[in-house]
């Protein structure tokens, strides 16, 4: 019998990151997820958030000029991964993406998901000279870009993240809950984990 291939959505390493159990009712128990009023405030964030982009410079990103390109689709079936990132910038020597963020702290969580968006680019890029160093994390409530460097440890967690997320998905394996109970305050899946709070 013919099965899809599976692919790890980008925001599923942050979801992972943030509180392992996030990750597993999104793609184990997909159609229990209540939509949230925090997500929805999200999703205006950075609808506004692109429209201003637009008639930004790009001295915020601490160059001088670039191409952009918005809500860019990325897919490496190696890799196993998806996701769609909020905007490339290109420049003759760069390729450099951007993630905006409805939040005023950079947390492991986002700078992970930015990782993972830089390795798709990699793999998807059509001039693979260009190099893919580092991204931003633009923080939107600030109106701050906060770069972050791809290093090789952002690289092997990024590695070890997926490795383990397929785990958890193909053998449908509840993780432990995240050892930061305020996190579990305002989660949307909160009633469904009982021995947490």
């Amino acid at each position: 019998m013919y099965q899809e291939p599976f692919f790890i959505r980008v925001i599923d390493l942050k979801q992972y990151v943030y509180c392992p159990r996030i990750l597993y009712f999104h793609t184990v128990l997909p159609d229990i997820r209540p939509l949230t009023y925090k997500m929805e405030a999200g999703i205006a964030a950075h609808q506004q958030a692109e429209r201003r982009e637009k008639r930004r410079l790009l001295r915020t990103y601490g160059l001088q000029s670039g191409e952009r390109a918005f809500n860019v689709p990325l897919l490496d079936a190696d890799l196993g991964l998806s996701g769609e990132i909020d905007m490339v910038i290109t420049t003759p020597n760069l390729c450099i993406p951007v993630d905006y963020k409805a939040s005023q702290k950079v947390g492991p969580h986002f700078k992970l998901q930015l990782m993972a968006y830089g390795r798709l680019l990699e793999m998807n890029m059509q001039q693979p000279s260009l190099p893919i160093t580092h991204g931003f994390l633009y923080m939107i409530p600030l109106r701050k870009a906060v770069k972050v460097a791809f290093t090789s440890h952002l690289r092997r967690k990024l590695d070890q993240a997926l490795t383990t997320i397929k785990t958890i998905v193909t053998q449908q394996a509840m993780p432990a809950p995240t050892n930061q109970n305020g996190r579990c305050v305002n989660c949307e899946f909160r009633r469904f984990c009982n021995d947490t709070l």
